[in-house]
């Protein structure tokens, strides 16, 4: 398989080196996409209110739920699309490119319609305070109408990064991201739009970073070029993205099923504390998605390895990217937990919504680093192949651990910080289970390894 400037092998060469450079654009990519949001609740709150500030920030858990399971789609679409890679099988490539692309549209069509006839009715399941569930239903009403856009992007971009390429993706982010701020004050102080305008700036921008990256496929020379004119799916290719992504996707929804429960959990303390919660979830997501960025970066080069046979690079995957992962999450976190109340200033003035806010972050951010171990001992096995042993790994170890949390002992002690710590708990005991798990599957590989060399 010829390689452009762009594409990289994962196999050879300095492996911690080749993990940083490949994680960093990955993690910055990451930060933008964040920013869509945090651009939008530092907007609404400054200039709309606590109101509105909660209005926008207590529906991401909602979201997450509804689009999780596409975007385990995408992870499965970058593990079959790397394999194919690294086993220089360009039919491979070109058929899952085909089928990546259309399954994104089609998964982003069908989030649009039910995101927007089921918005009002998701958020009264969840406990929504009647002050602001107008304006939720009204934000996540229009936010899912971008929804096509958003599942492209995630679909164009894992395409591009199971072949090594995560800095054109951040380019486009970057873009779209100074269009989504501009776009944001335009809409809210311009013209009072509130959660409306930026709403609409997100999907706007959205969609610029859809098209810019979808339009770096069909300018691909060799298998990854996208040809709109044959856009369908290929059974053998979706069959394997959906083995692989499906149980990713299933695990991300239930995971954020739990976090719809403790949503609402929280909703039951009143808008101030959803507010607080809101700004301190939006600041923990830049902890969290530089720690994912080595996650993401596990799953691929593990992959690539595993599709050109390189099983002596598996461990060294898994141990530099635990090591990138635990540092990032110890610095980043640390630092977040620190700096904690300046850093919600910028979301809020209110002093009760700063206090509420470091009350979740005081215990979030000091533990975030066991959430990042977990995610790369997971992306590990998906990476070898084994991707339902994680999915139900995590389905016992943190969401029905977190379930059961709720309704036994956060019945018991009815505050915030009960309430909170069933985060590190269910990460912990999580990792360690994924850990055996997989130290049982290298066994596992190394003895038939070892018979297939004596036949």
């Amino acid at each position: 398989m010829a390689q452009n400037t762009r594409t990289g092998d994962l196999t050879s060469g300095p492996m911690l080196q080749k993990i940083i450079l490949f994680s960093l654009p990955l993690a910055a990519s990451s930060i933008l996409q964040l920013l869509f949001n945090a651009a939008d609740v530092v907007v609404v709150g400054r200039f709309a209110g606590s109101t509105a500030l909660a209005a926008v920030g207590s529906n991401g858990a909602l979201i997450n739920l509804l689009v999780n399971l596409f975007v385990g789609l995408s992870l499965g679409a970058n593990v079959v699309a790397a394999r194919c890679f690294g086993a220089k099988d360009d039919e491979g490539v070109r058929n899952t490119v085909q089928t990546s692309v259309t399954l994104g549209l089609v998964s982003g069509f069908f989030l649009a319609v039910v995101g927007f006839f089921a918005a009002r009715v998701l958020l009264e399941l969840m406990s929504c305070p009647e002050d602001v569930i107008g304006l939720s239903t009204l934000y996540l009403k229009i936010y899912f109408i971008g929804m096509p856009m958003t599942m492209l992007y995630n679909f164009s971009s894992a395409l591009l990064r199971a072949v090594g390429d995560t800095k054109r993706p951040l380019f486009c982010l970057a873009v779209a991201g100074l269009i989504n701020v501009v776009l944001n004050l335009v809409f809210v102080i311009l013209f009072s739009m509130s959660v409306a305008g930026v709403a609409l700036a997100t999907i706007i921008s959205q969609t610029v970073s859809a098209c810019m990256v979808t339009a770096l496929l069909v300018k691909e020379k060799g298998p990854l070029h996208l040809d709109l004119c044959h856009l369908g799916f290929h059974a053998g290719a979706l069959g394997q993205i959906l083995r692989i992504g499906l149980p990713a996707g299933l695990q991300s929804t239930v995971f954020s099923l739990s976090n719809v429960v403790i949503q609402s959990a929280v909703n039951s303390f009143g808008s101030i504390v959803v507010a607080g919660n809101s700004a301190a979830s939006n600041l923990e997501g830049f902890v969290y998605t530089a720690m994912n960025a080595f996650a993401q970066a596990a799953v691929t080069f593990t992959s690539q390895n595993m599709g050109a046979r390189r099983y002596d690079n598996l461990d060294r995957v898994m141990r530099n990217c635990l090591l990138c992962a635990t540092v990032t999450g110890l610095v980043l976190g640390g630092g977040a937990s620190l700096l904690g109340e300046q850093l919600l200033h910028f979301y809020s003035s209110d002093e009760v919504v700063v206090t509420a806010g470091l009350a979740r972050m005081h215990i979030i951010c000091t533990t975030y680093l066991l959430c990042g171990c977990m995610d790369v001992l997971a992306s590990c096995l998906r990476g070898r192949g084994y991707s339902v042993l994680p999915m139900v790994v995590s389905l016992v170890g943190s969401c029905l651990l977190r379930l059961v949390w709720i309704a036994t002992i956060f019945r018991l002690f009815h505050t915030t910080t009960m309430l909170y710590i069933s985060y590190p708990v269910s990460w912990i005991l999580t990792a360690l289970v994924h850990l055996a798990c997989l130290l049982v599957v290298r066994h596992k590989m190394n003895e038939n390894l070892k018979a297939a060399a004596q036949r």
